[in-house]
């Protein structure tokens, strides 16, 4: 082998050696950021945010970042075979790029299937966990469903009827202080532009042209705001041959073994799509499992 090419085995060897700790040390480092921006976050409810909206990030670039460091500690094994041929280096490093591959292969199937159980306890109770009172610090008492629409204005019962958002409210029965925190609904609906609210839901779809393999379609979609009754319409392209399938509950979906319903703490709900999507959902009651079943459309929950 030239001395070129032990020059260059040499100087990747020596940088392979500073990379893969450097990027095993930033995946530390960006998971140490996450903790003490959650920790900063003073109130549960603000907890809440952050988890639900940054701890996947922030795994998913922790795992990247190692998966990047064993790659690069894979890429300095064996050296001294890879000095008496140069068609080794090639060797190991697809060997280090399978290694690396694998890790965050495994490591993303367990952010997809066991990281949401883990954030669904930890959100359970950020959310959940009493209240106190800023003012006394008199332990709160979270309200039901029936309860806290004495609180809540039109507008926002509306927005819970169709799911787009749900209001917890919280009461100091000692003093009638209340505290109301809003979360993130079990279905999407649009905020409407005349009233402000999250209650613009689509009503139904016209199709004005099929698509074909030689071109676009369109159609239609009709929007209707249930606290306003705002009309709106919105014109949208159909890709060329492409196709929709919708994904309905029939009425057979229901409960068992539910009938005392005064020791059901939480009910949870997984729909799974005929793709192999899932989603999840959490009520605090039956009657409210019950009614979202009846209205829920798989279709509209993508919107």
């Amino acid at each position: 082998m030239s001395e070129g090419l032990i020059n260059f085995l040499t100087a990747w060897q020596n940088t392979m050696y500073i990379l893969a700790p450097s990027a095993v040390a930033l995946g530390i480092i960006i998971l140490v950021v996450f903790k003490l921006l959650l920790g900063s976050k003073k109130e549960l409810k603000s907890k809440y945010d952050f988890v639900s909206k940054f701890e996947y990030n922030f795994l998913f670039a922790t795992h990247a970042s190692i998966a990047l460091g064993i790659f690069f500690i894979c890429n300095t094994y064996k050296q001294e075979t890879v000095l008496l041929s140069f068609i080794w280096f090639f060797i190991r490093i697809f060997i280090s790029l399978c290694i690396g591959v694998l890790y965050g292969y495994i490591a993303q199937l367990m952010l997809k299937y066991y990281y949401p159980g883990v954030q669904a306890k930890k959100l359970h109770k950020y959310r959940y966990t009493p209240r106190t009172n800023p003012n006394n610090g008199n332990e709160m008492k979270l309200l039901s469903e029936e309860e806290e629409d004495v609180y809540l204005d039109e507008g926002m019962q509306a927005e819970e009827d169709v799911f787009s958002v749900d209001y917890d409210v919280w009461i100091d029965t000692e003093t009638g202080d209340t505290k109301i925190e809003k979360y993130e609904g079990r279905l999407s609906a649009l905020k409407c532009d005349r009233c402000g609210f999250q209650t613009l839901k689509l009503e139904k779809e016209e199709v004005i042209k099929d698509a074909s393999t030689e071109q676009e379609g369109e159609l239609i979609k009709h929007y209707k705001c249930s606290y306003c009754k705002r009309i709106k319409r919105k014109n949208v392209k159909l890709s060329m041959g492409k196709t929709e399938s919708d994904y309905i509950l029939t009425e057979q979906s229901q409960f068992v073994n539910l009938s005392n319903s005064k020791k059901v703490i939480l009910i949870k709900v997984a729909i799974h799509s005929n793709e192999g999507e899932i989603k999840n959902y959490e009520f605090q009651n039956l009657n409210e499992a019950q009614k979202f079943l009846r209205e829920f459309s798989f279709k509209k929950s993508i919107e």
